[in-house]
């Protein structure tokens, strides 16, 4: 296997495993959750008593919606010649987990396979996403997206649907940054565009497209922090930026410090907006190399525990590459050959698609 699909990889299946772990304690504090899991907290995968698999949440359904749909999008626009990343697939891919989670979809079509599943680009496809009966399990999905999505207005970031900056727009959108890992710049922007067709609050997109140029960094061999600093250049040049960028340069300046975690972390906040899921994300991340340490870190604290554990498992996973993932914890997550086989397929694409140039 090539590197950069190792990384493909293990960007997708961390995300899911970090998910997947901070799942069962996603609405619990740190004090109720060392009261059940004991002083370390919790730091293996709770199974399901039914499929005997760690559930993903909405979170990784969406992430996989996402790389759905930046595929679904790219092969639409290099068909017709014309179109954008944001309105011509991830939009719509969207409004179909719209449907898996509410039974309702604005367009009847959209629920049928879609050219990119059917017929024979380079890309080929077994089944619909949506023949996947585990991603109409409706796993606490945030009321931003619902609402947003069930508006029938598919927001930008220059006429925005809301004002919210819930960490739904930042948890979703690790796949932009590993199909456009070539253009770091461009992989910022379409991560803030494809944010904001939920989330309308600048710090809500732009911790979003921050989270899709370190992914892009890392896929191209950078370490952490120094895709970090790049993403921190790109993050400059856009208007709204400090807010983002203060939560970054806390992540970094804690995750080097002698500061307690459970107090580093407490001061980064609790996850549920933007900036706070990705700082505790990129704290954990920089804290250890060691996934595991680091999923455990990222998931073990008063509040949004999936998200921001989903996040640092998107950003380990990218940077160590999915040999680094432990064995066990790849065999027992829900959909893992769904992970697997849309992450082939965005690499696949990503090097058919952009290395020819």
């Amino acid at each position: 296997m090539k590197r950069k699909q190792e990384i493909f990889r293990g960007c997708l299946v961390g995300g899911a495993i970090g998910d997947a772990l901070g799942y069962p304690v996603e609405f619990m504090k740190l004090a109720e959750i060392n009261d059940r899991y004991g002083e370390k907290g919790i730091t293996e995968l709770a199974l399901s008593k039914d499929t005997k698999k760690a559930l993903i949440s909405d979170d990784t359904q969406m992430t996989l919606f996402t790389a759905d749909g930046m595929i679904w999008a790219y092969l639409r626009c290099s068909e017709r010649g014309i179109g954008s990343y944001a309105g011509s697939g991830t939009y719509q891919s969207y409004l179909r987990w719209l449907y898996t989670q509410t039974g309702n979809i604005t367009e009847k079509f959209w629920i049928d396979k879609q050219p990119h599943e059917k017929e024979q680009y380079i890309i080929k496809y077994d089944k619909s996403i949506l023949e996947y009966k585990e991603l109409f399990s409706r796993r606490s999905p945030g009321n931003s997206c619902l609402t947003a999505l069930a508006s029938g207005k598919m927001g930008s970031m220059t006429e925005p649907v809301n004002n919210s900056k819930g960490c739904g727009g930042v948890m979703r959108i690790a796949p932009v940054g590993l199909f456009l890992h070539n253009e770091p710049e461009i992989a910022f922007r379409i991560g803030c565009e494809i944010a904001a067709l939920t989330h309308g609050h600048p710090t809500g997109y732009l911790s979003a497209g921050a989270l899709a140029a370190i992914i892009a960094e890392l896929v191209n061999g950078k370490t952490i922090i120094d895709s970090i600093s790049t993403t921190i250049r790109i993050l400059k040049t856009y208007e709204a930026h400090e807010e983002t960028l203060q939560a970054i340069n806390n992540a970094c300046e804690l995750a080097f410090s002698n500061e307690e975690v459970p107090c580093a972390i407490k001061s980064l906040g609790e996850g549920w907006v933007a900036e706070e899921a990705l700082a505790i994300a990129l704290y954990s991340a920089l804290k250890t190399p060691d996934i595991r340490e680091g999923l455990i870190l990222a998931v073990n604290h008063d509040g949004d525990s999936d998200s921001t554990g989903s996040i640092c498992g998107n950003i380990m996973g990218a940077a160590y590459g999915i040999n680094a993932i432990p064995e066990n914890w790849i065999r027992d997550i829900e959909l893992k050959d769904l992970i697997i086989d849309l992450s082939d397929k965005l690499f696949d694409l990503s090097e058919h698609a952009f290395n020819r140039r």
